[in-house]
């Protein structure tokens, strides 16, 4: 029989509603009962993309010796991470502090009734390997402390509760901004850097993207140092396989450093920055590689991802016919029996088929091993005539790719992953002067809008036409920055309004008014064991710092003193963290480079027709830290950004409250 979990909308939660343990969602009923039978809660977090979940779930959830002890010593709720962050922080951080290590998913905690974790690991499997206990032998040491060693833990738990309020953060007084972190950023990326795969790590390789956006932004005040670091780590991951080569779109990490084998999960928070990293290194260096990466991710997402009521749907999964990459990788033989001979000798040696295996040494993960260019004079080919055949092949090999039996998709489209992405396009669009782009971002800022905005309030998730869940920090603040780049790309009345309210509910609902900052979690959000404001960059940014980001972009644009208020609070009370580890907080350094040198926004106005031009011809030539906007002719303009209509093409630039005499030839605007 289905347990509680069948009712569930989460794709993550139905996957375990024929599980034989008596799940519950996190809610009243579950509390109610552990604290009624003052039994333990086992709680586990997960999401459906998530590879050692699955092996977790098959090799104890669904095994009805195991879920016999779960159902008899605890209170058992599952939880999807995406569709709650808030408990995932609270209970990453617990895990962190309980044993002094990083965590992960699955996520297996074990609270007291009044939510208070005592115990924390990540994958257990049932009979002892890996160095791990097997799963009941720890249950039932679990439960035995708990009833025998009860005053320990109650001890222990003060003390976590106590640890974890001093992780929030606190003014450090008045301390004057300085750029001071902006160099040592640089420095420590530098110290950490691989100079021959890229990348800061050493395997697992994360994208890392606030690095990356942070080197880029250097790069274009001509840091060089910073602009070879950046370029560098995106041309070998887009030559690994941790990108698809013939389908386009990342895999969330690779678990080699040279970004050859991924973790073949696809995420749509990664992609949406992704895009816009690789548009930007584009405009950097004209770079051909750069812009068919930007192009793989676009072709990916509206091949793959986009769900029957117009957002993005959240990931694919890494497992297809219970093995991870199966569906993503090839035996040569495979290869040759679907390409022409000709076909074959170029893509071969391009993507790795004549290699050893890379895949658990049987199978070849494509990757681009070779430059097509010196293929092409191997063979006695002209360039253009390999490219003829390379785009041949992959297209016969992804039209058969296509016939497999595909990975699961999560199909829950959430606030702030929509945001990143829609982000994402607008800037792209906008960089690469693709306009198709464009109105893809405007059609999931729409889709967001009629569906997920609900009396001035944000909801978080959306699917099979029902909204749900309050939304957090990330969904507000991740929205009105996609606007603001939405509005770079295609100025539009209606997103101004919507930037405004979002930018109001923010203050309103997550500002802490006294310190500074900004909550996870809104003031009438249900009461936690705690309640997180961190300022540092994970897999997605910071809130904080894309709140504040936001914020002081939006205050710029309308003068509107709240809102560089409110970013200017933010960044002083992370000041201090700034100071002594930078390179955590890449995004708060970009309100700190702005807090320090305002951007320059530059207003066009004018035919609509002669503002595409211009604002074509900008493009590339605008830096990270300009802001355009194009106001044809016929716009309802807020007063901040209002100028007279023209007959011609006009633009004003301005930076803090200066502008200057307004310019008439794209020619005169400074670089």
């Amino acid at each position: 029989m289905p347990n509680r979990l069948a009712t569930e909308p989460s794709p993550y939660l139905l996957q375990h509603a024929d599980n034989p343990v008596d799940w519950y969602p996190w809610g009243a009923a579950a509390l109610e009962r552990a604290r009624h039978e003052d039994k333990p809660i086992l709680l586990s977090i997960g999401y459906s993309a998530c590879h050692w979940c699955h092996v977790m779930a098959h090799e104890c959830f669904e095994d009805s010796e195991v879920a016999a002890v779960m159902n008899r010593l605890f209170v058992n709720i599952k939880v999807d991470r995406e569709e709650r962050p808030d408990l995932d922080q609270i209970y990453q951080s617990a895990h962190q502090l309980l044993t002094q290590r990083g965590g992960g998913w699955p996520l297996t905690v074990f609270l007291a009734p009044d939510q208070t974790p005592f115990f924390a690991g990540t994958y257990f499997p049932k009979t002892p390997r890996y160095q791990l206990p097997g799963f009941i032998d720890l249950m039932q040491n679990v439960a035995r402390a708990w009833h025998e060693r009860r005053g320990e833990i109650q001890e222990q738990n003060e003390a976590v509760r106590d640890a974890l309020a001093r992780q929030q953060p606190t003014p450090a007084g008045s301390k004057a901004l300085t750029d001071a972190p902006l160099a040592e950023a640089v420095r420590d990326l530098a110290q950490a850097f691989d100079p021959v795969w890229g990348g800061f790590s050493r395997a697992p390789k994360f994208p890392r993207p606030g690095e990356l956006f942070f080197l880029l932004r250097q790069a274009q005040a001509c840091n060089t140092q910073a602009r070879e670091m950046a370029l560098f780590t995106l041309r070998k991951m887009a030559s690994g396989g941790v990108v698809d080569q013939l389908g386009g779109g990342f895999c969330r990490y690779s678990v080699d450093e040279q970004w050859a084998i991924p973790h073949f999960e696809k995420m749509l928070y990664d992609n949406g920055p992704l895009l816009h990293l690789y548009a930007d290194a584009w405009a950097l260096s004209g770079e051909t590689l750069f812009a068919t990466t930007a192009e793989g991710i676009v072709d990916w997402l509206l091949r793959e991802m986009r769900g029957p009521d117009g957002g993005f749907c959240s990931a694919l999964d890494a497992d297809s016919e219970g093995h991870e990459g199966r569906f993503y990788v090839w035996l040569p033989d495979e290869v040759r029996a679907l390409l022409s001979a000709d076909e074959y000798a170029v893509a071969a040696p391009v993507y790795g088929f004549d290699q050893p295996p890379n895949f658990e040494n049987a199978r070849w993960n494509p990757v681009l091993a070779r430059p097509l260019k010196e293929v092409a004079v191997e063979l006695g080919l002209a360039e253009s005539e390999a490219e003829m055949l390379l785009r041949g092949a992959r297209s016969r090999l992804l039209a058969a790719r296509e016939t497999r039996v595909r990975p699961g998709r999560d199909d829950k489209q959430l606030t702030s992953w929509n945001a990143l992405m829609i982000a994402g396009l607008a800037h792209a669009g906008r960089v690469m002067n693709r306009p198709a782009w464009i109105d893809e971002a405007h059609a999931t800022i729409d889709f967001l809008n009629r569906n997920l905005w609900q009396d001035g309030r944000l909801l978080a998730s959306f699917r099979h036409g029902e909204a749900r869940l309050n939304a957090y920090l990330d969904d507000y603040a991740f929205l009105l920055d996609a606007l603001l780049e939405s509005m770079q790309a295609g100025y539009r009345e209606r997103d101004m309004a919507w930037a405004r309210e979002l930018a109001d509910a923010l203050l309103l609902h997550f500002e802490d008014a006294e310190q500074g900052g900004f909550f996870f979690t809104g003031h009438d959000h249900e009461a936690l064991i705690s309640r997180p404001k961190s300022g540092y960059d994970n897999a997605t940014p910071s809130g904080n710092g894309v709140a504040a980001f936001a914020l002081q972009r939006l205050g710029h644009l309308l003068s509107e003193a709240r809102y560089l208020d409110a970013g200017s609070r933010c960044l002083h009370l992370f000041m201090a963290q700034l100071i002594q580890q930078p390179i955590a907080y890449p995004t708060l350094l970009a309100v700190l480079d702005e807090a320090l040198t305002p951007p320059r926004v530059i207003l066009l106005r004018g035919p609509a027709s002669g503002l595409r031009e211009w604002s074509a011809a900008l493009a590339s030539r605008l830096f990270a830290r300009d802001m355009l906007l194009a106001l044809p002719n016929g716009l309802s303009l807020p007063a901040a950004l209002f100028k007279a209509e023209a007959d011609r093409p006009t633009a004003w630039v301005c930076s803090g409250t200066s502008c200057q005499p307004p310019v008439t030839k794209v020619s005169d605007l400074p670089g």
